[in-house]
C-alpha cells in the first residue's frame, strides 16, 4: 500500500510562511495560524510542505487504508486560502450561511482574503469541526 504523502513534519512554519509570494495572502495565513491556536489551544505544525495543521486523528478506512491527518487545518494555494474543516459538523449549514464568501471543494473551504469572511463565525467552524473529527475518531 503506497504511503501517506501529507504527514507531520519538522518544516518551521515561519518558513513555509516566506514561501508565499502574496504579502496579503501571507499576513492572511499567519493571523488565521495565530487566530486557530489561540482559540483551540492547538500548536500548528507543519503537515507535508504546504499545509499547516492543528492537532491529530488517525483514520482507518474500510478498504484497509489508514493515517494520521490533522484535525483541522490551513494552506495557501495559487488562488485561495483553503481551509481544512470538512463540510458536515454541527450547525454546518447554518454557520455556512453565515460566513461569507466562500466556495466548497470536497472537504475544503475556500477564501480569497480574511475580510471576506466573518472570524467569529470561521473560528466556531474550526472548533466546531475539531470537536466533530473527535467524535468519529476518538483517541
Amino acid at each position: 500500500m503506497a504511503e501517506n504523502k501529507t504527514v507531520e513534519t519538522k518544516q518551521s512554519i515561519a518558513d513555509f510562511l516566506l514561501t508565499i509570494k502574496d504579502e496579503k495572502k501571507r499576513q492572511d495565513c499567519s493571523q488565521l495560524i495565530k487566530l486557530i491556536k489561540k482559540e483551540t489551544g492547538l500548536t500548528p505544525k507543519m503537515w507535508g510542505t504546504s499545509i499547516v495543521g492543528f492537532g491529530k486523528y488517525h483514520y482507518k478506512y474500510e478498504s484497509g487504508r489508514e493515517g494520521d491527518a490533522p484535525l483541522t487545518g490551513i494552506a495557501s494555494r495559487a488562488k485561495t486560502i483553503t481551509l481544512y474543516l470538512g463540510t458536515k459538523f454541527e450547525k454546518s449549514e447554518e454557520l455556512f450561511s453565515k460566513l461569507g464568501k466562500y466556495k466548497l471543494s470536497g472537504g475544503c473551504v475556500h477564501i480569497q482574503k480574511l475580510e471576506d469572511v466573518d472570524l467569529k463565525i470561521l473560528v466556531k467552524m474550526f472548533i466546531t469541526s475539531i470537536e466533530h473529527r473527535r467524535k468519529i475518531y476518538p483517541e
